[in-house]
């Protein structure tokens, strides 16, 4: 056995322990992203139950959880425009076990409508799967006396404020949407805002407001009769609607209201961890049932890959930024 002066075993030991410590720290992200899931995982959608946001995550975690071999779980929290869902995500720790299922607004609008946001959305959340291209569709209620957009447009502008229309909250995208084609057509009618977009469409159902932008929640009611489709805030016609046409096809030139639904996770997840859960979603968009789902809410699936999502949030913050300026749009 060989021994050692003590002043070279102390040397030794402290060298053992700043290894142990290095590799202490280096071994959490290699051993998470080896390991990860291993246990369940939350998924905060950051509006009510019901909307687009609610029922694309719904329809994605189910066959998600089954893919990871672990339980996927569906937290809504709405409010704020979608901030309080964010922030929570966004304090959050950084390890894969919560995340956000938001529209693209959060990112690409919410920080020119709050000039005080408690997050930095492109800072502390980082994007993780792009889920769906969600377009708006107006909606009038049954009674009103238009069967067409070219007879709606006609019958806004003779009764300038007479109309009012609903919409999941300041700033949501279908009420970019109706300021779009407020400023577009020159027309004025009241904006009612709700808490997420079931509430607004109930009170359209109810005959409570006129019209509405409406993210494919109400397509159902359209089949049913409840409710006249009149037109397409998107630039290009729906699949499922081919027959309805586009806003810019009756003069509105450049309308486009589409936002890009997606998950997102706390800023300093692993890059495993984000590039597994951007493969397991994208395969989850091209099942059969999950592509039915986002179809009957008039919205297209859209894989595409964390950069090529992220860079599609840039362009919107750019267009929707403009909008809100020039409309003096606020988050109040």
């Amino acid at each position: 056995m060989h021994s050692f002066p003590l002043r070279t075993t102390r040397r030794l030991l402290g060298t053992l322990a700043l290894a142990g410590t290095a590799a202490g720290l280096l071994l959490p992200a290699t051993a998470l992203a080896e390991t990860w899931p291993a246990k369940p995982i939350k998924v905060i959608v950051n509006f009510p139950a019901g909307g687009a946001a609610d029922q694309i995550a719904r329809a994605v975690t189910v066959p998600l959880q089954a893919a990871l071999g672990q339980p996927v779980v569906v937290e809504n929290r709405g409010g704020a425009g979608g901030n309080i869902g964010g922030e929570a995500v966004a304090k959050s720790p950084a390890d894969g076990y919560t995340l956000l299922m938001s529209s693209g607004g959060m990112v690409s609008v919410n920080p020119h409508l709050y000039p005080k946001m408690p997050f930095d959305p492109t800072k502390d959340l980082v994007p993780v799967a792009a889920a769906a291209r969600v377009l708006v569709f107006l909606e009038v209620r049954p009674t009103l006396p238009v069967n067409n957009i070219e007879e709606f447009m006609k019958y806004i502008k003779a009764n300038p404020g007479k109309l009012s229309f609903g919409t999941p909250g300041n700033g949501s995208s279908p009420h970019l949407a109706a300021e779009m084609l407020k400023a577009q057509a020159n027309v004025f009618a009241v904006h009612v805002p709700y808490r997420g977009a079931a509430p607004a469409m109930q009170d359209l159902l109810g005959g409570q407001v006129d019209f509405m932008f409406d993210p494919g929640i109400g397509l159902q009611h359209v089949k049913a009769g409840k409710l006249k489709l009149l037109a397409v805030g998107s630039s290009r016609r729906s699949p499922l609607f081919p027959d309805v046409p586009t806003l810019e096809e009756v003069g509105l030139k450049g309308f486009d209201a589409d936002t890009w639904f997606g998950f997102y996770a706390p800023a300093g997840t692993p890059p495993d961890v984000v590039s597994r859960l951007n493969r397991e979603i994208n395969k989850v968009l091209a099942t059969p049932a999950v592509k039915e789902r986002i179809h009957a809410l008039g919205g297209v699936p859209a894989p595409m890959s964390p950069a090529d999502f992220n860079a599609r949030a840039a362009i919107d913050s750019t267009r929707f930024g403009a909008l809100i300026k020039a409309r003096n749009i606020t988050g109040d």
